[in-house]
């Protein structure tokens, strides 16, 4: 690819590398100063001030795609002037102007039907070797697919804006431009926000013009009876892990989109885990993904050696690491099946107070997915310092430019259509005591894949449930493998009052969310509600 392709773009007198392999990007990225290799080989790199996503810095434009589409509610979904996109755009093609510059083509979305191809425009060599990392790759056989380009990705870490005269609120942004199909990405080395900027592309063009559900969710598929379970969740909740099992085979670890033909498809072509405290025990199929090609972000060796620490956070909580898909052994290989049986809905209670397994009803169901209760975990976005209780709706509010209701009723209408489908809320976060001096027991991994494995092979179905006052949720009495007194948080609380005091304040932390979207829901979410909540 020849630079006057660039100068199309206003990218004068550069010199571009076009689709490097990863072996060379990572032998430049150590010949520039930029990472280090572990004493294995693979890639590691700092991501400098961010290490972590910028939602206040996240825009869209404003125009007459948008307009009456977009759900703008100032906080996520932030409107950008489409004069100062303009202008911001040639202050970026200038900038690029006469520098070494990475090109790489790939493409989103495994269904062909909704392909979208992407040509990316980057600064920095280990920005293209996540892009390569995460999208899905133009290579079949070693031959080169051709491609045009739906949406172009300009990914500028060293370029910081001018608030006073370019419209953004600091010198990062994101900026998605659905009119020209451009995302605009600066002043931040952190990858996580490439990677979501085009996951809120696909969550608003699939649902208004392919009628597919996008979901923020992890997805596999059991070898024998062939049922998809998803996993939704936010970064922390464990969708990575718990859907790399091997007993199922992975469709995709954290984005997919649900068709009109009941067809699950992966957004991506590879993962971007999370790995602090990761251990070859508890996680081994993400920990053998953990060799060359892949690339370790914010990470920190062992004094005196190349190897990585991976229980040191003192850069961050949200060390990451980045990696194409078939760098996990099980895997379904066209990333793309049918046949979905179960979805589970998982929480960080930081109040300790749900249950670690929960069956929802439908109505249920769609008033948690709208609620989208959970605990920001330390890390994964600026000023997070240890979990708090928080609500994203849909499991991915920032990421979701529509209204959440618009979302909902697409999740409403599927489990309709599918009544065999359960719906469970698994509590990957705290039970038993939370207050002073006490922070409450974490709930244990072993315990929390007893329960997901007990799900899928249809074992509580077979069971007695116990309903768990206030929430009204269906919970069992027993589970091969886990204690039964976890089963009820309410039996491993010493202090009833306190337990009591915290189910309260949980729902009344419902309530006044839930404020937020009353007037849009209809009496299917309505009736998922609490049933404290106006007695």
């Amino acid at each position: 690819m020849s630079s006057l392709f660039l100068e199309n773009y206003g990218i004068l007198n550069s010199s571009n590398k076009n689709q490097l392999t990863p072996e060379e990007l990572q032998n430049i990225v150590i010949k520039n100063g930029m990472g280090l290799e572990t004493s294995s080989g693979v890639l590691t790199v700092k991501t400098g001030t961010f290490t972590g996503r910028s939602p206040k810095d996240r825009y869209i434009v404003r125009d007459f795609i948008t307009e009456k589409k977009v759900w703008w509610d100032e906080k996520f979904n932030q409107s950008f002037d489409p004069k100062k996109f303009d202008k911001l755009y040639q202050k970026i093609v200038k900038y690029l102007s006469g520098k070494e510059i990475y090109v790489r083509e790939g493409y989103l979305c495994s269904d062909k039907r909704y392909q979208l191809n992407i040509r990316s425009i980057s600064e920095y060599p280990w920005s293209d070797l996540f892009v390569h990392n995460l999208f899905f790759r133009i290579f079949n056989n070693n031959q080169k697919q051709k491609i045009s380009p739906d949406w172009l990705l300009f990914c500028i870490p060293g370029f910081q804006a001018d608030p006073k005269t370019d419209g953004t609120r600091k010198e990062n942004f994101s900026i998605l431009n659905f009119e020209k199909k451009i995302v605009l990405i600066g002043g931040s080395g952190y990858t996580g926000e490439i990677k979501k900027s085009f996951f809120s592309v696909l969550n608003f063009i699939l649902p208004t013009y392919k009628n597919v559900f996008p979901m923020h969710c992890a997805a596999n598929i059991g070898f024998s009876k062939k049922d998809i379970a998803l996993f939704f969740g936010l970064s922390g909740t464990g969708k990575t892990t718990l859907s790399n099992d091997y007993n199922r085979r992975l469709i995709g670890d954290d984005e997919h989109g649900w068709t009109s033909d009941n067809i699950i498809f992966n957004f991506e072509g590879g993962c971007y885990a999370k790995i602090l405290g990761i251990t070859k025990e508890q996680e081994p199929m993400i920990y053998k993904a953990i060799k060359k090609g892949a690339m370790l972000e914010n990470v920190v060796f062992k004094k005196g050696t190349n190897e990585v620490d991976f229980f040191n956070d003192s850069i961050t909580q949200n060390m990451r690491m980045s990696y194409p898909i078939d760098f996990i052994e099980n895997i379904e290989k066209k990333s793309i099946s049918s046949n979905i049986k179960n979805i589970f809905f998982l929480t960080y209670d930081a109040f300790g107070v749900l249950p670690p397994i929960s069956k929802l009803n439908k109505e249920q169901s769609a008033y948690y997915f709208l609620l989208g209760y959970t605990s920001k975990v330390a890390g994964t976005e600026l000023d997070i310092k240890e979990p708090m209780a928080t609500f994203s709706s849909c499991f991915g509010a920032p990421f979701m430019p529509l209204h959440p209701v618009k979302y909902t009723k697409m999740l409403i209408e599927k489990l309709l259509n599918n009544p065999s489908i359960n719906v469970w809320m698994l509590n990957t976060g705290l039970i038993s005591e939370v207050g002073i001096g006490n922070i409450g027991i974490r709930i244990k991994l072993k315990y929390t894949r007893k329960l997901v494995q007990q799900a899928l092979n249809g074992f509580f179905t077979k069971n007695c449930y116990d309903i768990y006052p206030i929430f009204n949720f269906q919970i069992p009495r027993s589970c091969p493998g886990v204690p039964s007194e976890m089963l009820n948080p309410k039996n491993i609380w010493k202090n009833k009052k306190m337990y009591q005091k915290q189910v309260e304040n949980l729902v009344k932390k419902f309530i006044k969310h839930f404020s937020v979207y009353r007037k849009y829901a209809d009496k299917k979410i309505l009736s998922g509600e609490p049933k404290i909540l106006f007695s």
